[in-house]
């Protein structure tokens, strides 16, 4: 067999954070967020995202975020003592929505480290959710290489972010699987020569492992 034929042994893999090494939104926060803001659903969703690549890409703080959203909200003229406090709420109930930890993939994580695969961790992230995780989360300290978004101004699925984080691990692209809960992004990892899977919940993880042959190199979650 050619050494163009012969797959490479899988060395690393890349997690997403959000949706894959923590849970859904934490519904309480959530409820929180719109109890502040005043807003119904629908509109609380279209101002939340509107601007949240901004965040995850370091043009926006945290800080400045919840004000634009306060703002368009129509909560308190800017710049108030009371529109400082009700910014601060905001930012924490944005963060609490995001720690809700996936504990059978952390367990996943811990496995792939015990069988010598190296581990990294890509996320669209914005500085005030990732100052919390650092605090609370000692976990992130298993991971060989972490890449945030903000840190670098670049958000998935811009090719250079894989880029960076492949540079880190040392690995190449064929050697390398990608781990992330959107498709858009599974398939920028892929269309560089990674293994990728969509996630949705560890079961459905497991079986993707499987049809791919992966099991014959990885442990399954």
């Amino acid at each position: 067999m050619g050494a163009s034929e012969v797959d490479l042994t899988l060395r690393a893999v890349i997690f997403d954070y959000g949706m894959v090494l923590t849970g859904p939104p934490d519904p309480a926060a959530r409820a929180e967020l719109e109890r502040i803001s005043g807003l119904p659903a629908a509109r609380f969703d279209e101002l939340y995202w509107a601007d949240r690549l901004a965040y995850d890409s370091g043009a926006l703080t945290g800080q400045a975020f919840w004000r634009r959203i306060a703002k368009q909200a129509g909560i308190e003229p800017a710049g108030t003592e009371t529109n400082d406090k009700l910014i601060d709420e905001l930012v924490h109930w944005d963060v609490r929505m995001w720690m809700t930890e996936n504990r059978a993939m952390l367990a996943w994580q811990l496995e792939l480290k015990h069988r010598g695969l190296l581990t990294a961790i890509v996320s669209n992230m914005g500085d005030t959710v990732h100052k919390a995780m650092v605090s609370e989360f000692a976990w992130l300290s298993r991971f060989d290489v972490l890449v945030w978004s903000y840190e670098l101004r670049i958000t998935k699925p811009d090719p250079a972010i894989y880029r960076y984080a492949l540079e880190r691990l040392g690995t190449q692209p064929e050697e390398t699987l990608f781990i992330d809960d959107r498709e858009e992004n599974v398939n920028a990892a892929i269309a560089m020569g990674m293994k990728g899977i969509v996630f949705t919940i560890v079961g459905q993880l497991r079986r993707e492992l499987v049809a791919l042959g992966l099991d014959k190199e990885l442990p399954l979650p």
